[in-house]
């Protein structure tokens, strides 16, 4: 990867209002640009519509649109016009009805560069558990000329799997577009593990304002660098926040210190220790109320 500067942009939702929040977006990703110089602007999980749909599956379907389709051809637009890559989060319409994902397409200068399905919907989320969406089934990383660039959305990253899988596709940051409704330390904690485990810079956008299921978006967007350590943060209101990338970052134990790091989580694997015990399992704590997945 290179020097670059990336960003994480946050501002509340209206619900359903494709038009209006398409609009919220251009305007702020704007500022960013403006402001920061961003090369990568990441923003907020399944925002033109906002996380929980008004109506059911049917209505949501009307809205949204294939990929590539209306939706990131808007998104190309707004990276050819802005000179930079923009990770766009919508849901997305499937092959057939009811098929909905969870999606973040990836834009550049030069166009579409991939999108990636939420592997691991929220349980009330899952079309199977009367919600609206359907898991997708492959990680995502690809490169560009700012770096390697990897996507997982929102609960995806509570699964240490995933962003390694990721990393080991050869991601050298890893987005995190997401509408996080649990706390802010368990927002914090996965964020700053997932970096620190893989090595990768983590760029997690959290949404803020009001749900269409009546709860509370924090914000607090974060930057984080490969050591664990934040770069930056946001609050909890619409803004934007950024950091500029050090293309060589572990070198040292954390950025600013003299002493130098020994330790690779990738190359010091020991896969014989794990080997064939990664597919079943479940915690040997149970949750109060479950909602089971069903694998396809």
């Amino acid at each position: 990867m290179k020097r670059t500067v990336v960003s994480a942009v946050q501002f509340a939702i209206e619900p359903m209002n494709v038009e209006e929040n398409l609009s919220r977006a251009r305007r702020w990703i704007t500022k960013c640009k403006e402001f920061s110089g961003a090369d990568l602007v990441v923003l907020p999980e399944s925002f033109t519509t906002g996380f929980t749909p008004i109506g059911g599956v049917e209505d949501l379907w009307k809205v949204v649109s294939t990929i590539p389709g209306p939706l990131t051809d808007i998104a190309v637009q707004w990276a050819r016009e802005l000179d930079m890559y923009i990770c766009f989060p919508t849901y997305e319409r499937g092959e057939v009805f009811p098929v909905i994902y969870n999606s973040a397409a990836l834009v550049g200068p030069k166009g579409l560069l991939g999108v990636y399905r939420k592997t691991h919907p929220f349980p009330s989320e899952r079309l199977e558990a009367g919600g609206w969406t359907t898991p997708g089934s492959e990680s995502f990383s690809v490169e560009t000329p700012i770096g390697n660039i990897g996507v997982v959305i929102c609960y995806d990253g509570d699964f240490p799997e995933l962003a390694r899988v990721t990393a080991l596709k050869g991601a050298e940051m890893i987005c995190r577009p997401s509408a996080f409704l649990r706390t802010f330390d368990q927002w914090e904690l996965t964020n700053r593990a997932r970096a620190y485990d893989n090595h990768v810079y983590w760029i997690g956008t959290n949404s803020v304002g009001r749900d269409a299921s009546g709860a509370y978006f924090f914000g607090c967007s974060m930057i984080v660098h490969p050591s664990g350590m934040k770069l930056s943060q946001a609050g909890g209101c619409d803004e934007f926040t950024y950091a500029e990338l050090d293309p060589d970052p572990i070198k040292k134990i954390i950025p600013g210190s003299n002493r130098d790091q020994t330790f690779d989580h990738i190359q010091d694997r020991n896969t014989e220790a794990y080997t064939g015990i990664l597919e079943e399992g479940k915690s040997v704590f149970e949750p109060a109320r479950r909602i089971p997945f069903r694998r396809r």
